[in-house]
């Protein structure tokens, strides 16, 4: 027999198999690697789909608010280009932190987040955007619709985790995270990682 239609007889791959989004840019689906409890860094492995362990936090710091990345997005020559601190970008999905009034506990999980924001990351001279969003049906924070009107501490607390998830003892860090940017911007950065994703692994 056939299988019904979207049925997936098989997992689709989170990163080529799901969609960006309801109404990428402004509503976009999220596939969430960490939660706020975690104190290993979980990664998408690219070839399978699944989650691999990369490494456990070497600071105390954990991540403030769910992250992930955006199905079908890349970071390449369209990202890099909208930053005015590097010529290139990591090559990887685009990253996006969503916000949430009650705790998610449970990696794994998808969800369509409304983009109010996002940080511009420099990790080893490359583009490495996080996105800021907001959970879409958040019964607290639905009607936030841009950076500005987060409380100063939510961004403080993503711009010290992103200073810090990588900080090495003794070590120079490799890390520069600059001031968050509004809706608008992020925006042009998600339209860049789709179209950079489209030239890179074909459309649907």
């Amino acid at each position: 027999m056939s299988f019904p239609k979207p049925f997936y007889r098989w997992r689709p791959h989170p990163w080529h198999g799901l969609s960006s989004g309801p109404n990428p840019p402004e509503v976009v689906l999220a596939y969430i690697e960490l939660t706020p409890f975690d104190r290993v860094k979980y990664e998408i492995d690219k070839e399978t789909g699944y989650l691999r362990v990369d490494r456990p936090h070497r600071a105390s710091s954990v991540p403030p608010n769910l992250y992930g990345f955006i199905p079908k997005t890349f970071c390449g020559k369209r990202v890099a280009a909208l930053s005015d601190k590097t010529e290139v970008a990591d090559g990887d999905p685009l990253d996006i932190c969503v916000i949430s009034e009650r705790p998610i506990s449970r990696p794994e999980v998808i969800l369509n987040a409304k983009v109010v924001g996002g940080l511009q990351m420099i990790d080893h001279g490359e583009a490495d955007d996080k996105i800021i969003a907001i959970l879409a049906n958040d019964n607290l924070y639905a009607h936030i619709n841009d950076v500005s009107e987060l409380p100063e501490v939510y961004v403080e607390r993503l711009r010290h985790y992103f200073s810090t998830y990588k900080l090495i003892p003794g070590q120079k860090t490799v890390v520069e995270v600059s001031e968050a940017y509004g809706r608008e911007h992020a925006y042009n950065v998600i339209k860049a990682a789709i179209a950079d994703y489209g030239e890179t692994f074909g459309g649907e």
